[in-house]
């Protein structure tokens, strides 16, 4: 442990202070990057849960060493820990394409839960250095996952098309290409000329084949509306 908190573990007007700064600090760290992503949460809720979390620890300790109530002091930390569920269930969404988004942002919200805790509890260094990893998390290691998504062997397709000639021609394309189809979800159309009929293909990729390559190529074909990588 760093010796230049020693004087702050208690509970104090002075730790009290420094531990809310920081829980304000550090969740706004992390939200910053979510709100210049324009991510459901961003700013303010990363800054509000890690206050809140920070608040909850503290009060914990209160109880305990102030009015003498002799309970679990990690009982409050603990509702929180699971709480903070209900609040990142609601960044995640599934869009009508089968697409689920902000699971990075629910488990950047509940990361900031923890490290409010941890600040509220007087960890200071663990509090810091958690948010220094997540942001680099968010910064630098999401580079790192889509230069791997590249090379991916495996995609995800989704495709609008208007007549079933469309389909078999499409499912031509990949036996020409020799890529083997492992799973195949097919939406019909209502009938009406405003709803194209959609499919989701999973596909195994071969090395000779790039997915921008095979995009442009369903795309070519008569009767596809719309193809994209999920």
């Amino acid at each position: 442990m760093l010796s230049i908190f020693d004087g702050l573990r208690d509970v104090s007007i002075l730790s009290i202070t420094i531990r809310m700064l920081l829980a304000v600090a550090c969740g706004g760290i992390i939200g910053i990057e979510r709100e210049y992503k324009r991510r459901p949460a961003g700013f303010r809720t990363h800054i509000l849960i890690c206050l809140g979390a920070a608040m909850t620890t503290l009060t914990s300790q209160y109880l305990y060493l102030h009015m003498h109530y002799f309970t679990d002091m990690a009982r409050l930390g603990a509702q929180v820990v699971a709480g903070i569920g209900f609040i990142g269930a609601g960044t995640i969404i599934v869009t009508r394409r089968q697409r689920v988004k902000g699971l990075t942002t629910a488990a950047g919200l509940w990361a900031s839960a923890i490290i409010g805790l941890a600040l509220g509890g007087g960890f200071y260094e663990g509090g810091i250095f958690a948010t220094l990893l997540i942001l680099a998390a968010e910064l630098f290691f999401s580079k790192l996952e889509y230069r791997m998504l590249d090379h991916a062997p495996e995609i995800n397709l989704y495709m609008e098309y208007t007549n079933k000639n469309c389909l078999e021609a499409v499912l031509r394309l990949f036996r020409e290409l020799n890529l083997k189809i492992l799973n195949l979800e097919i939406t019909r159309s209502a009938g009406s000329e405003k709803h194209n009929a959609c499919a989701i293909f999973s596909l195994r990729l071969n090395k000779k084949c790039k997915v921008e390559k095979l995009l442009a190529d369903i795309h070519t074909i008569e009767g596809v509306a719309t193809v994209e990588e999920l």
